[in-house]
């Protein structure tokens, strides 16, 4: 089995973390495999924003938190977040994002960190607190939010796959 296909066949959510922060080398290299993932017709329409900042991280965490209605991390613990929002106006924002969270995701796992789709964030930066946020950070346009990644040092041992669904495949000849 290749490189790739171990990575795609092994990644697994990761729901506990260190404290200590991913290092710059890491984080880079998720990016850059989020900025290569497809997109419709090529528009990359996909925007990270990356927060590392604890009382930024802390905020977040609180935003979703409540679009769950649970008082919990909904990062848990990670300590760096990859917000992915797509730009409306181009031919398949959310698509385009998808596949740019499953990239991050595959590629952290590639390097030795832990990753996690969370979701909430479109419902985050439809509220007024999200699009002030928004608005601070210098982003304009017409942007929805679909996931975050979350990073971070996994705490614990590896999780194992679930077994597959039966019939995952339906084969016309």
């Amino acid at each position: 089995m290749n490189e790739t296909m171990h990575t795609m066949l092994n990644r697994r959510s990761i729901r506990k973390f260190k404290t200590e922060q991913i290092k710059d080398e890491e984080l880079n290299a998720v990016l850059e495999a989020g900025k290569y993932a497809p997109s419709g017709a090529n528009q990359q329409s996909a925007l990270f924003i990356v927060v590392r900042d604890k009382a930024t991280r802390e905020q977040l965490a609180k935003m979703n938190a409540e679009v769950l209605g649970k008082d919990i991390d909904p990062y848990y613990g990670a300590p760096t977040i990859i917000l992915v929002l797509a730009d409306t106006t181009k031919v398949t924002p959310v698509e385009d994002a998808s596949l740019a969270l499953g990239n991050m995701c595959n590629a952290a796992y590639s390097i030795g960190l832990g990753s996690c789709w969370i979701h909430r964030t479109r419902d985050m930066f439809e509220s007024e607190e999200g699009k002030a946020l928004l608005k601070k950070w210098g982003v304009e346009g017409n942007y929805i939010g679909v996931g975050s990644c979350i990073l971070g040092y996994p705490d614990g041992d590896h999780p194992k796959a679930a077994p597959r669904k039966d019939p995952f495949v339906v084969m016309v000849k």
